[in-house]
């Protein structure tokens, strides 16, 4: 929690009066932080950032955030409220932080506004947790994002989902559970929730893997992961299984 009072102190810092919202979402109002959880919140601007103002925020976000002992990464995302509300998609970020960006904003890269139709998924969380660090409740702040548009902007971001599979096993085919569990119900699920909606769901050769996946989320940090070869050699079957689920799904 010293992390996430640091961040909220940064965000009023650099943007000041112009800060309607700070919001904590992510795996904090989702079940709870896990080993290898980040530290997930939101920002809400009545206008877009300046230059000064992003490079100030990258600067103190890359002293905050970390994978040590007793440093959680944190990723921080930082809207423009006319941009989302009235809703419309994709809908655009004007600023993100994510500790797996940190060598390219260590060699000079500076977030800047995008389209990001992940930004549905984590808007709906954060109306959903209902947890303000500062302003006034999410739901006076954001409008809600409809149905249809959490099913799009989950299908929308499989590709660039898995193309990590390799080197986030772990965290992929757990989202790849939270998707079709998406699909079918129309909640967001905790990860280690959906891997139980999903489990019984699966054919047997194909839970083994979801059930290691689920087993590091809850119990290991990133360098403690492993795979043995066996359950290595089963991960892209399970995907393409999940991958054909959702498809009919949709």
């Amino acid at each position: 929690m010293d992390q996430v009072r640091e961040v909220v102190e940064l965000v009023e810092r650099v943007v000041g009066r112009e800060v309607v919202g700070v919001y904590l979402h992510g795996s904090a109002v989702l079940g709870g932080l896990k080993p290898a959880s980040d530290v997930d919140v939101l920002a809400v601007s009545r206008r877009q950032l300046g230059e000064e103002e992003r490079r100030r925020l990258l600067d103190g976000l890359l002293r905050i955030s970390g994978m040590g002992d007793g440093v959680r990464p944190v990723e921080l995302a930082v809207v423009v409220q006319s941009e989302v509300r009235p809703w419309r998609y994709p809908p655009t970020c004007d600023f993100l932080y994510g500790e797996w960006l940190r060598a390219a904003y260590e060699a000079g890269q500076v977030p800047r506004p995008e389209a990001m139709p992940d930004l549905a998924l984590l808007l709906a969380v954060t109306l959903a947790g209902d947890h303000p660090l500062a302003g006034p409740p999410p739901a006076r702040v954001l409008d809600p994002v409809p149905r249809a548009e959490l099913i799009r902007a989950s299908v929308e971001g499989l590709p660039c989902l898995v193309e990590e599979l390799d080197g986030d096993t772990r965290n992929v085919l757990l989202a790849l559970a939270r998707v079709r569990a998406t699909l079918a119900t129309g909640r967001i699920l905790p990860k280690d929730a959906a891997a139980d909606w999903a489990l019984p769901r699966l054919p047997p050769e194909h839970r083994p893997v979801l059930a290691h996946a689920k087993r590091l989320y809850l119990t290991s940090r990133y360098p403690e992961e492993s795979w043995g070869e066996e359950l290595r050699a089963r991960v892209r079957p399970h995907v393409d299984h999940v991958l054909g689920e959702i498809d009919r799904l949709r």
